[in-house]
């Protein structure tokens, strides 16, 4: 992946213009956000969106599913997407390729991995060491998903020898190839985890975040001349998000649910409050969406544990909290 986006990053930008909001008809600005991946694990953003957050800041959000963070950046970088939504390794594969036009780091959402680990018999003393010698599901090669996997196995005195995550399906796809008879554990995020187990096709034996400590895991991004061209947008955007935070850390989880199953239509309400709960239980989302250089340094570390960082980045050279430290001064 990192080779892909940094081939696209020196290329796209002589070729393509400059994106940029589009304000429509009612006065709304629509900013295209490319998702990493549709979960309730962003539920935030999808509350500001229910709720009306974005459009009393004057915002339609267009939200497409990228189905990787590799495809995210692709469309940020091309112009189809003005705002990614996806682990911030994306963007410094991009950076240490030498982009002329940055990729920036704006906003972080959630501060862990949001996967539960999934089990095919039941394993209610489970241990991190009783995975030696077993297969596991654990994502694309190179995604935060997989990496920061690989890193709690290594933190459990894992080796190369002990480790054997199966890197070959797509992660859209893992769920129905571990249904298949894939592997003897899969990663899942919610509501699929949930919704898995309550159909007596597994067991959830682990939360991956739990394990796996706090790190900057998924978070908006966007061209740098994006950015300084939409900087009241920008803001906006980040004035709904915070509420939309506020909203899922502090609600009841039913009501909660209500207001996601517009972006949920074929999950229940109660599997949805189940999945929020889950989310809460792991303490998922940030309370401050400025990332830190503290966090940002051990994406770095499991990246470099993973083999997939040669070099590693500059904080400064690619997270801007400017946009978030100004929000939360006027809230203040």
């Amino acid at each position: 992946m990192k080779k892909l986006l940094a081939t696209l990053g020196a290329a796209v930008f002589a070729l393509l213009p400059l994106s940029a909001c589009g304000e429509s008809s009612d006065g709304l600005t629509t900013v295209r956000v490319n998702e990493v991946t549709h979960s309730v694990f962003y539920a935030p953003m999808y509350l500001a969106d229910s709720l009306g957050y974005f459009e009393e800041e004057g915002i339609r959000i267009e939200l497409t599913n990228g189905g990787g963070a590799d495809a995210v950046m692709a469309a940020v970088l091309s112009g189809d997407a003005d705002v990614g939504f996806c682990g911030p390794e994306a963007a410094i594969y991009v950076l240490l390729g030498g982009s002329q036009d940055v990729p920036t780091v704006f906003g972080q959402l959630t501060k862990r991995d949001g996967s539960f680990l999934v089990s095919r018999v039941d394993e209610p003393d489970f241990e991190w060491e009783d995975l030696k010698g077993k297969e596991i599901l654990a994502g694309r090669k190179g995604g935060v998903p997989a990496m920061t996997f690989e890193y709690v196995l290594r933190e459990h005195g894992f080796t190369d020898a002990d480790i054997n995550l199966n890197f070959d399906v797509a992660f859209n796809l893992m769920t129905g190839a571990f249904e298949a008879g894939t592997a003897d554990y899969c990663t899942m995020f919610e509501p699929t985890a949930s919704e898995y187990q309550a159909a007596g096709k597994g067991y959830i034996v682990a939360a991956v975040g739990e394990a796996g400590g706090e790190v900057p895991y998924t978070s908006y991004i966007a061209k740098r001349s994006w950015l300084d061209a939409n900087e009241d947008v920008a803001k906006g955007f980040l004035r709904a998000l915070l509420r939309g935070v506020q909203y899922a850390q502090t609600q009841d989880t039913a009501v909660i649910a209500e207001h996601l199953v517009s972006h949920f239509p074929s999950t229940s309400a109660q599997s949805l409050a189940t999945s929020v709960t889950s989310y809460r239980n792991i303490d998922a989302w940030v309370t401050d969406m400025a990332m830190t250089q503290a966090s940002f340094e051990r994406l770095q570390d499991i990246i470099e544990s993973a083999g997939e960082l040669d070099r590693r980045a500059d904080f400064n050279a690619l997270v801007d909290n400017s946009y978030v430290k100004e929000v939360y001064a006027q809230l203040s």
